[in-house]
């Protein structure tokens, strides 16, 4: 059993933002801010917050288009597809860096915490996971299914903190030539690269439950190791 609310994020410029937490029952001192896919913080992702407070993390899911429609959730809906890449179109990565710190800074401000803070993404939010790794002031990051990765490829000799990845090698998104290059990319650096075999885009939250419950079995052990060192 989880706690789950919502919570005020103060951002840059005296604005703010609301954030799903998910508080567990028997914590264990560190954090994971969970970054949405393309379709808003939608039951998908507080579920996967939820998922994270049942191990023992303290999650954190922001709403990344704040900007643009505060507390937004779109369907698989063609019309809603539709509304969502239009919107990821538009967003900034800049944006995206400022809210992860400015969610990490709620999270170390709040009382009694002085654990380390992870980010974990879905599909946008794996591309910003990786982002934050080399820009952000977290301590460990995941990537499932990140799409665009391969395009900021220049930034992996930069990486300030572990990082992990999680791709299907059926997702058309992320396809077997982009993993190739982040791989190439990310070797010798700490890094987990790992590839689910008939998995496609979105195994994490809609896939095969063997699929689930292995990457939720790799990400804790990651967390494990890198957050309560």
């Amino acid at each position: 059993m989880t706690t789950p609310r919502n919570e005020t994020i103060a951002a840059d410029g005296g604005a703010s933002f609301q954030a799903y937490v998910s508080e567990p029952k028997q914590p264990n001192g560190h954090a994971v801010i969970v970054l949405q896919e393309i379709f808003g913080v939608t039951r998908h992702i507080r579920a996967i917050a939820d998922r994270f407070a049942a191990d023992g993390w303290l999650a954190c899911a922001p709403d990344l288009f704040w900007r643009e429609q505060p507390g937004i959730e779109l369907s698989h809906s063609k019309e809603d597809i539709e509304k969502a890449f239009a919107i990821m179109g538009r967003y900034r990565d800049d944006d995206g860096m400022a809210d992860i710190d400015a969610v990490a800074r709620h999270v170390r401000a709040r009382p009694g915490f002085d654990g380390r803070v992870a980010v974990a993404g879905m599909c946008l939010g794996g591309k910003l996971a990786y982002l934050a790794a080399a820009r952000c002031e977290v301590d460990a990051a995941i990537a499932y299914y990140g799409v665009g990765i391969e395009k900021h490829l220049d930034l992996a000799p930069g990486l300030r903190c572990p990082l992990q990845m999680h791709f299907g090698d059926q997702d058309r998104y992320v396809p077997a030539e982009a993993r190739a290059q982040i791989a190439q990319a990310v070797a010798g650096k700490p890094v987990q690269v790992h590839t689910y075999p008939g998995a496609d885009h979105g195994f994490y939250t809609r896939g095969a439950e063997a699929d689930i419950a292995l990457a939720r079995e790799r990400s804790n052990e990651f967390l494990r190791q890198h957050l309560k060192r």
